[in-house]
């Protein structure tokens, strides 16, 4: 019998709210495990401290976790925030940190998954029963849909949607123009970016907007919090993965961490709460999860599957190209100037 696994959460107002700073494990000290996490990971993560550390290699750590947008996470760190471990949205949150003696350059062949921890895909959350029958990304471009997408530059979520909106496109044959106009008519249609994942998804759930651009992960999590909500997955979509990497410094049992969050019982758990599995890691028995759409198949592949290695030529071109925010003179990437003339208002 498949394992049902649940997200033993207290509600919306505690777990979908972003948080900046918990601690898990323990109270936060020198000895404790300084995680620096993009938003979304907040829930998922406290019942993986908790089988690491009921495991021989952990049961003397103690975890002392951050939370926020995945940008300025990694800011932070170069800043000086405390982080033995960091998992974020994006790779190049973490080559951020390589680029500054942080992390070491090697920090992919750490693990057999290449650097990733958690993977996902894009997804339309709408409301419960979906009632204006949104189910293709041309949906989105109509003039009556309103739309919840984050600040790409600062939320890893929202580079993922953008990006999965311009495969949609380019990726079914049409031409870099026509995915700008494609992107126009969406931001359009987003009045508002909120800072990250997690607070698009609390602007989402408490507002009144018709569609919500996220993680796949994100809306089984708010249906198994009992938000009336439902979710699409269309026929088309793009593959999110995130990565977790030690830093050179790191104390005693962060490289245990990152090799347990990357073992099979790991990322069983991850998949309870909506991710999918990441490839490489073998063993893997994927459990019941509620909240999906189909809870004993939740994970249903998508006919077109667009990455970023494949489509986008990795995280180094596809960041100078979409999202470069034009400092020393340099110019705006595609997304910022499409925001700049769209209006719509980018929090921090």
């Amino acid at each position: 019998m498949k394992k049902t696994i649940k997200a033993t959460v207290a509600g919306l107002t505690g777990v979908l709210a972003l948080t900046a700073c918990t601690s898990a494990g323990g109270s936060e000290s020198k000895d404790s495990l300084s995680v620096v996490a993009f938003s979304v990971m907040e829930a998922a993560n406290e019942p993986v401290f908790e089988a690491f550390q009921d495991s021989d290699a952990g049961e003397d750590i103690e975890f002392a976790a951050s939370y926020g947008a995945s940008g300025d996470q990694s800011r932070a760190v170069v800043d000086g925030k405390d982080a033995d471990y960091v998992h974020f949205s994006l790779e190049t949150d973490v080559t951020r940190l390589v680029g500054e003696g942080l992390v070491a350059e090697d920090w992919k062949e750490a693990t057999p998954t290449n650097g990733i921890a958690t993977s996902s895909v894009v997804v339309f959350v709408v409301r419960e029963g979906n009632p204006l029958g949104v189910d293709s990304w041309d949906d989105l471009a109509q003039d009556d849909i309103e739309i919840v997408t984050p600040n790409p530059g600062s939320s890893g979520a929202a580079r993922w949607n953008i990006l999965a909106a311009w495969a949609h496109i380019v990726g079914n044959g049409g031409t870099e123009d026509e995915a700008k106009e494609f992107v126009s008519q969406l931001l359009a249609n987003t009045p508002a970016l909120p800072a990250s994942g997690r607070e698009a998804t609390s602007a989402f759930v408490e507002g009144d907007q018709d569609v919500l651009l996220s993680y796949e992960n994100e809306a089984i999590l708010a249906k198994q919090n009992g938000e009336a909500i439902d979710y699409v997955v269309p026929t088309d979509t793009l593959l999110i993965e995130n990565p977790a990497a030690v830093t050179v410094d790191a104390k005693d049992g962060a490289e245990d961490f990152l090799e347990f969050v990357t073992s099979a019982e790991a990322q069983e758990i991850y998949a309870g709460f909506g991710f999918r599995p990441v490839a490489g890691v073998d063993g893997v028995e994927l459990p019941e999860v509620e909240g999906a759409n189909d809870p004993a198949d939740p994970f249903p592949a998508p006919e077109q599957l667009f990455t970023i290695d494949g489509d986008f030529g990795g995280w180094g071109e596809a960041a100078e190209k979409f999202f470069a925010d034009g400092e020393d003179g340099e110019p705006l990437g595609i997304i910022p100037t499409l925001i700049e003339e769209s209006g719509a208002d980018a929090q921090e």
